[in-house]
């Protein structure tokens, strides 16, 4: 990560992420926890990665805050429930509750993508081995970050394939639930296989040893780190401070 956020230190980047879900699980109303996404989408453009974090906001978060919208407001009957046409039905205290329940939502999950976005695999790593967190629990957290992201390379990879075979992998709903079966045992075989490959790799590089090992690759705290650092730590107090006079 080459920008000036990219760069900053992974626990620094965590603990903003922590101060943002804090902010927007326990603040009242919706308009805060909206107010998060402009935001974000703003940082995303000053760290190169918003078209990436848009795409990836749309095909996941707001299906689902659309269907939270629609079950709420238009099927599930409330007392001020207006009826409009066949099971729908329009209520403002539907709309209310839609709002209360996604503005979390939104808020949160937008950080965590930007979070995933702006921070490699390979500095939460390095983060971790740092503040002295075992090597298998590191190993596990990275696997786990790793695993959506591998099994769609695969998957994709495993479709090409089929394709070039001649299997008719798109088309009708039916032809894509036929087209999912062949791709279950390539798809599992290549999951078993790479997870050796990982585990011969794991201890070509000592993974097993007890002695204290080093490393070329280093992350250092830079004077940026502690400003943001120092900026959350007033907004928590800010935020401490505002609750309990209200």
């Amino acid at each position: 990560m080459e920008t000036r956020i990219g760069r900053l230190y992974p626990s620094t980047k965590f603990f903003c992420l922590l101060v943002i879900v804090l902010t927007c699980m326990f603040s009242s109303g919706y308009a805060l926890q909206y107010g998060v996404l402009p935001l974000i989408i703003g940082l995303s453009f000053i760290s190169k990665t918003a078209g990436n974090f848009i795409s990836v906001f749309l095909k996941s978060i707001l299906i689902i805050v659309l269907f939270i919208f629609v079950i709420q407001v238009l099927i599930v009957k409330n007392e001020d429930s207006q009826s409009w046409w066949w099971i729908f039905s329009y209520s403002e205290s539907g709309f209310q509750n839609s709002l209360l329940m996604t503005s979390k939502i939104v808020g949160i999950s937008s950080a965590i993508i930007y979070f995933f976005q702006v921070t490699s695999t390979k500095d939460i790593n390095y983060a971790l081995e740092k503040s002295g967190v075992p090597k298998k629990v590191t190993f596990v957290v990275a696997s786990t970050i790793q695993l959506v992201p591998q099994m769609s390379m695969l998957s994709q990879t495993i479709t090409d394939a089929q394709k070039s075979r001649g299997v008719e992998m798109e088309g009708s709903l039916l032809i894509r639930i036929k087209s999912f079966v062949p791709m279950i045992g390539p798809l599992v075989l290549s999951s078993i296989q790479q997870t050796e490959e990982k585990v011969l790799t794991l201890e070509s590089r000592a993974f097993s040893s007890k002695k204290q090992k080093t490393s070329i690759y280093e992350l250092t705290k830079t004077k940026a780190d502690y400003l943001v650092l120092g900026g959350c730590l007033l907004i928590v107090v800010a935020l401490i401070g505002w609750r309990f006079v209200k």
